[in-house]
């Protein structure tokens, strides 16, 4: 039997990708193929083993990377989540994801009124009855926070929780809270083991936490740090604070801004050297808009809320561009910080983030200019 001649019949079956240039996750091929069966990765083989009649698939820019995935975005279209709490403002989020190369969004909803997170519970669940991808579920950022370092938060909504208020809030968001950012020096431990027991990620942020304290939280369980730098005790000589205990722990994540009004981009490339494959970016993107207690502003490309910074304008695409143009990042490892790292904080880096066999079928083509990018 020719066992080649039949592997060549049934690529007939498959969609095939090629491209100038493939970033696996790992590394970078030429000449390579991506075979794909419905939505998972079959193989990545040589352009040579294709049949000369094989109809393949040549994107408009030359890169095909794995897609990009954001864990901390608020909006899009003058809709926030925590304004609109229905399906359409979800899928207006997702298309301004998608545009910027993102497959996957963690919807995100700042500092607010529980039942504005129980609201924003139930549009995530209709989104998904209704087949509505690319939403993993959703971000809770405050309100357990330290009002010190609220940053554009409403102080008024700001509390130390009860255990039976957290409780309430994990059982009514059960399968859809996947994140929530907090202060742990706001936060009993009885509280923590509890999120922590409903496989949630706790990132902590928004907060004043010493040293000792954030590496105590560390050790406890609390494995992520929201926003590195923005709205947390800094790195200081005599009080290293929360910035210093996520750079100084060799099992923390952290997500940055790469915005260059967030973060100084010199002061990425320095988190870089340090955290390495810890550091992962979001776009903690917001949209214009004039309701509610939180009121965008767009103010050349970043949002401010009563003259206070308040949100980026990027997309994944422009903050990877960034990280490569402005921050001296290597692009296959800027990709990863915006597609593996992320997949590895949620548990997902066994399904996403690479171009590999077995692998969800999740790419983007992309270039290194300020061109689009666009989902395959």
């Amino acid at each position: 039997m020719n066992t080649q001649s039949n592997s060549n019949t049934q690529l007939y079956n498959y969609k095939v990708h090629i491209g100038q240039m493939i970033f696996t996750g790992e590394e970078w091929l030429t000449d390579q193929a991506i075979i794909i069966d419905g939505e998972i990765i079959k193989d990545v083989v040589s352009q040579s083993e294709l049949p000369a009649d094989l109809k393949t698939h040549l994107p408009c820019n030359p890169i095909i990377a794995p897609a990009f995935i954001d864990l901390q975005i608020y909006g899009a279209n003058g809709k926030l989540l925590s304004e609109y709490p229905a399906p359409e403002a979800l899928s207006d989020l997702n298309k301004y994801c998608r545009d910027g190369g993102a497959a996957f969004c963690m919807p995100t909803v700042a500092t607010n009124h529980y039942d504005v997170f129980k609201k924003a519970t139930d549009a995530i669940k209709n989104y998904w009855n209704r087949g509505g991808e690319g939403v993993l579920g959703i971000h809770l950022e405050g309100p357990w926070i330290n009002p010190v370092k609220r940053g554009a938060h409403i102080e008024s909504l700001v509390r130390s929780p009860s255990v039976d208020e957290v409780k309430e809030i994990l059982d009514y968001g059960n399968g859809v809270i996947k994140i929530i950012t907090l202060a742990p020096e706001q936060c009993s431990y009885e509280v923590i083991d509890l999120i922590l027991s409903h496989g949630i990620v706790i990132s902590a942020g928004h907060s004043n936490a010493t040293y000792k304290k954030a590496t105590e939280s560390f050790g406890r369980g609390i494995k992520a740090v929201t926003h590195l730098y923005n709205a947390m005790s800094p790195l200081q000589h005599r009080e290293p604070g929360l910035a210093g205990a996520a750079m100084d722990d060799d099992t923390v994540m952290a997500s940055i801004i790469p915005d260059g009004h967030h973060v100084d981009f010199a002061a990425v490339r320095i988190a870089k050297a340090i955290m390495k494959n810890r550091l992962f970016v979001i776009t903690d993107a917001v949209t214009q808009t004039d309701k509610g207690h939180y009121q965008h502003e767009l103010a050349g490309d970043k949002y401010e809320a009563a003259g206070i910074l308040s949100g980026s304008a990027l997309t994944m695409h422009k903050a990877m561009l960034n990280l490569v143009n402005h921050c001296g990042i290597e692009m296959g490892e800027a990709i990863r910080m915006c597609s593996l790292y992320p997949a590895r904080l949620m548990g997902l880096d066994r399904e996403l983030g690479k171009i590999k066999k077995g692998y969800k079928a999740k790419l983007v083509a992309l270039d290194q200019s300020e061109g689009s990018c666009v989902l395959l």
